[in-house]
């Protein structure tokens, strides 16, 4: 039986209402060690994936846990699944966020990308999603995100791509949860703009087969036209349009993110950008403060 999104509850009408934007800090197994990298912690500090993967949590439990991290500027926070099992403070992930800083979860749920093919990179298989789904719930979470990449101009690959996502979205709304659908163009592409408008089309024919009472979220590269994605910000039923930083520093992610009115922040790199693990916690706070502030600033144009 379907479970229909509760319109009314209060994650829901957070996105509706309120100013802020995503923070997305789900780096996952092959983006895990770049990520520490960038914070200051070397390869020769941990020796498996599960030391690893405690420095990537103590990382992100020092963001979630900041006075800067709450949800005066932040709508929602993407995990990991390993950070979702996880506890900060001796409360589940999930749960601190929501009940402690009032942040929506969000989990990530793909499981990364195939080769290129026809100029993108689909989703690989993504086994037991409807277990992943079902412990989702009860941990807390109101949302899933999934990511697939766009190289290429190539329309057959594109509608693959976008075919592909919306399958999976089905399934993600029949459990209750809201799908953050991330059909990411590279933004070295040498075919962004018309990647963009092919994009563009293939998002728009599925929104409009999309019944009343579903909802998507979409996260989009910034595009080469401001407002491109104007369309879907009014859409009924796309709950919040986010735009991912994608490479770009901090600076020019938040000038193109002002150019696209209503669209909002879902970064990660830039987000995190200047944080590092020896930084004091006053150091630390500031930088964070100040990564937040200019964030927000650009999301609620």
């Amino acid at each position: 039986m379907m479970s229909i999104i509760s319109v009314t509850s209060e994650e829901f009408l957070k996105f509706q209402t309120t100013p802020g934007f995503v923070a997305a800090l789900d780096q996952s197994g092959g983006s895990t060690p770049k990520a520490l990298r960038l914070y200051g912690i070397k390869e020769d500090a941990w020796s498996n994936d599960e030391e690893m993967f405690e420095l990537v949590h103590q990382m992100r439990t020092r963001i979630i846990t900041s006075p800067s991290f709450n949800g005066n500027r932040i709508l929602a926070a993407i995990l990991f699944e390993n950070t979702m099992d996880r506890e900060i403070e001796g409360v589940p992930t999930a749960y601190y966020l929501w009940d402690v800083k009032k942040i929506v979860p969000i989990l990530k749920v793909d499981k990364g990308l195939a080769p290129e093919d026809k100029g993108v990179q689909l989703m690989k298989p993504i086994p037991q999603l409807d277990e992943l789904l079902t412990r989702a719930k009860k941990n807390g979470i109101f949302g899933t995100k999934m990511r697939s990449v766009i190289k290429l101009a190539n329309p057959i690959g594109i509608k693959e791509v976008v075919d592909q996502q919306f399958e999976v979205a089905e399934k993600i709304i029949a459990a209750g949860l809201v799908p953050i659908i991330e059909p990411e163009i590279d933004i070295h592409s040498p075919e962004k703009a018309q990647a963009e408008a092919l994009l563009k089309e293939c998002l728009a024919s599925h929104l409009g087969h999309l019944p009343d009472h579903k909802y998507v979220m979409l996260k989009l590269t910034l595009p080469e036209e401001d407002d491109f994605y104007r369309a879907f910000v009014e859409h009924p039923q796309v709950l919040k349009v986010v735009a991912l930083s994608g490479g770009y520093t901090r600076e020019e992610a938040n000038e193109r993110l002002r150019r696209n009115h209503g669209v909002v922040a879902s970064f990660s790199r830039a987000l995190t950008e200047g944080l590092t693990a020896q930084q004091t916690p006053e150091e630390f706070d500031a930088m964070l403060d100040r990564s937040i502030q200019s964030i927000y600033d650009a999301s609620i144009t």
